[in-house]
């Protein structure tokens, strides 16, 4: 009993894979010797840095809302202070 089957053909995206996947395999055992097993990149480390980057951003945007709201409280002070001169000029008779 012979079971003849259709014959797999190699094709251009077979060969890709195969080389993309063995390209992969040796990026992650270079990775792994240069930098140590403890220090390889990881999904969980990318997540955790970006959520430290998200973190910094969003401290960074309180820290310039906090400066702009400094600016335009001094800036209202400054008009307030002129606008008293003025209205004090105003007040006091011309002789």
């Amino acid at each position: 009993m012979s079971t003849n089957g259709p014959t797999q053909t190699i094709g251009l995206t077979t060969i890709s894979r195969t080389v993309a996947a063995l390209a992969v395999g040796v990026v992650h055992t270079l990775e792994r010797t240069m930098v140590g097993d403890g220090r390889t990149r990881t999904a969980r480390g990318n997540a955790w840095e970006a959520v430290c980057a998200d973190r910094a951003r969003a401290a960074q945007r309180r820290e310039l809302e906090r400066l702009v709201a400094e600016l335009v409280a001094a800036r209202a002070a400054a008009g307030v202070a002129v606008r008293e001169r003025r209205d004090a000029r105003e007040a006091q008779p011309v002789s």
